[in-house]
């Protein structure tokens, strides 16, 4: 992919202060484009702008990515600042574990909010402002192999990643005339910040995955960018997966 293939993009990325969601904003900048980055934690976010503007132009927006007021905000923001809006990728996201039978209704609540509400809004905001500059645009959702395997105790989070696949295909009837596209990535074991809290994480996924361990940001940020990029024009409707096999097998960590 051309170094700079990314230099007249203008990208808002939600969740970005750590993880999958900071190593696709470094890799965009780093081909190119400006990007603000959003994460509810002010701190993380000021750190991880400040890390990223080496490679590139690179501002912060800390605040909550469920908030319909927050997510219009950032739309005008990211326009006051780049002159526009190109790309719009929803990656924040919360994982809630929890035995079915004790879920508590404000623990779904919580994960519906942002996954699949915050997700809902920003497109809803960044395809009006696209729509207006008549120049089309990609939109990228953050899915998971749990929309599309059983995983346990993770009922509440499979079925928000199973519903944002099927936004990303019920809006391309809605979207296409526009130029814009919109896809969903679907991540399996990543190695991250918060998964290297499980001393075990490692170990136990490159046991069960056929390609031998667990994705790096990396391996999910390379696929990200693709979704965005003029490579993949043509893609609309559908979701990547990016697990090593996992899916393929599907045997429990458990």
């Amino acid at each position: 992919m051309n170094s700079q293939i990314f230099s007249n993009e203008s990208v808002i990325i939600t969740g970005a202060g750590q993880g999958i969601g900071f190593e696709i904003a470094k890799q965009l900048c780093v081909q190119g484009a400006s990007v603000l980055l959003n994460d509810i934690d002010a701190t993380l976010a000021d750190e991880a702008a400040k890390k990223i503007s080496q490679y590139g132009n690179c501002f912060s927006m800390a605040g909550d990515a469920a908030d319909v007021l927050f997510i219009n905000k950032m739309v005008d923001e990211a326009v006051n600042q780049f002159g526009k809006l190109t790309i719009a990728i929803a990656n924040a996201g919360i994982t809630l574990f929890g035995d079915f039978f004790n879920y508590k209704p404000e623990a779904l609540q919580q994960v519906m909010n942002l996954n699949i509400s915050g997700s809902f809004f920003l497109v809803q905001a960044a395809s009006k402002q696209m729509k207006q500059q008549q120049s089309g645009g990609s939109i990228l959702l953050m899915s998971s192999v749990t929309g599309h395997q059983a995983h346990k105790n993770l009922a509440a989070y499979g079925i928000t990643k199973a519903a944002l696949e099927m936004l990303a295909k019920t809006l391309v009837v809605e979207l296409s005339p526009l130029n814009i596209s919109i896809n969903a990535i679907a991540p399996g074991a990543t190695v991250t910040e918060r998964t290297n809290e499980d001393e075990n994480y490692f170990n136990t996924w490159s046991r069960i995955t056929p390609m031998g361990k667990p994705a790096t940001v990396a391996d999910i940020a390379n696929a990200a960018l693709f979704m965005v990029s003029p490579a993949s024009k043509h893609i609309t409707g559908q979701t990547l997966i990016i697990d090593g096999g996992w899916t393929s097998v599907s045997t429990s960590p458990y």
